[in-house]
């Protein structure tokens, strides 16, 4: 889930479920902060970006350099981040989307996902606000006009790639590529956008399904194949809802589906692995969470882990004003994923 301005005032104004923030001062944009982070027994997590960048997303560039991508902030409609070790990172003063499609329109350009394809171009899905009912986000495919992964990026559109605005929308896409070459993108149904109220407008009977869903697309990261499957939906021990998916397949041919459950503002925000043996499922969930708030983090979520298991996520920092961009590595060997 992203920071809705509606949101952000009750949490700013000083309502939040997230309690004992870690302070730390906030650097100004462009300069990088790493700060190891404790968090049960795991020595790779760092404070990385110490800024509000929510929902980060990353790609790794053909000199090797890593791009990352958030949520509005900053100024920007999308940010970038920049980092050539992956632990420090800082802030670009670049706006990847300078342009919008036909469909969309401001404030809101949530969970930005960039992928490289064959032919060497960078491809950028998004969320952003439906024209034509301002409660609802879609998901925008745009494509750099260059091979610079800072962009800018272009829409390629006049109409979303996925838009179910009937069962609320659809917002966090993010992309992958199977071992066969078939490529896919994944999204979150944002079923509590027309859900009852409570958490993230849905903890209030009867609550709204907010499935993961799988759509194949051509190699050009635009074109759907066939109709969306879904992967999982939220149960009662995820609270409100499922969202933020990232999809991998470990060195032994396991699927794994990361995702994060509960509300943004919940303290029992978190990451979780679904595991498959068959990209389309069934996916079966681990009830223990790879990330969970602790004296160092707080609401971590929001993550995206790569086939070599980088990772990067957001949690709550500066006293509950931001969500600050961590860094970390995950063991993606086999189906019992650990952060190292």
């Amino acid at each position: 889930m992203l920071f809705s301005p509606s949101l952000s005032v009750a949490i700013l104004g000083g309502f939040s479920l997230i309690s004992n923030a870690y302070s730390s001062p906030l650097l100004p944009s462009g300069q990088s902060l790493t700060k190891r982070i404790s968090y049960d027994g795991s020595t790779s997590i760092t404070l990385a970006l110490n800024t509000d960048f929510p929902d980060p997303a990353f790609v790794q560039h053909t000199d090797g350099s890593w791009y990352a991508y958030a949520t509005n902030g900053n100024g920007k409609r999308i940010q970038v981040a920049h980092s050539t070790d992956f632990e420090s990172w800082s802030l670009l003063n670049v706006e990847a989307l300078p342009t919008l499609s036909g469909w969309e329109s401001e404030p809101d350009h949530w969970a930005p996902d960039v992928f490289r394809r064959s032919d060497g171009k960078y491809v950028m899905y998004y969320s952003a606000v439906v024209q034509s009912n301002p409660n609802r986000h879609c998901i925008g495919v745009a494509i750099a006009d260059s091979n610079n992964p800072a962009g800018p990026y272009i829409p390629t559109s006049t109409n979303p790639l996925a838009c179910p605005l009937d069962q609320g929308g659809a917002i966090d896409a993010s992309s992958f590529q199977d071992s066969d070459g078939t490529r896919y993108i994944l999204y979150k149904i944002d079923g509590n956008s027309i859900g009852h109220g409570g958490d993230c407008n849905n903890s209030v009977e009867p609550l709204a399904a907010t499935p993961i869903m799988l759509q194949r697309v051509s190699e050009d990261g635009i074109t759907p194949i066939g109709n969306p499957v879904q992967l999982i939906d939220r149960d009662a021990s995820d609270g409100p809802l499922v969202e933020a998916p990232s999809l991998l397949k470990a060195g032994d041919g396991t699927y794994l589906l990361f995702y994060s459950t509960h509300c943004f503002t919940d303290v029992k925000y978190d990451v979780r692995v679904a595991t498959a043996s068959s990209i389309t499922g069934p996916y079966k969930k681990d009830a223990v969470s790879l990330l969970a708030s602790s004296d160092e983090l707080y609401g971590p979520g929001g993550g995206t882990i790569s086939n070599h298991g980088n990772m990067l996520f957001h949690g709550w920092c500066n006293g509950n004003s931001a969500r600050c961009m961590y860094a970390a590595h995950v063991d993606v060997s086999g189906a019992s994923v650990f952060v190292e």
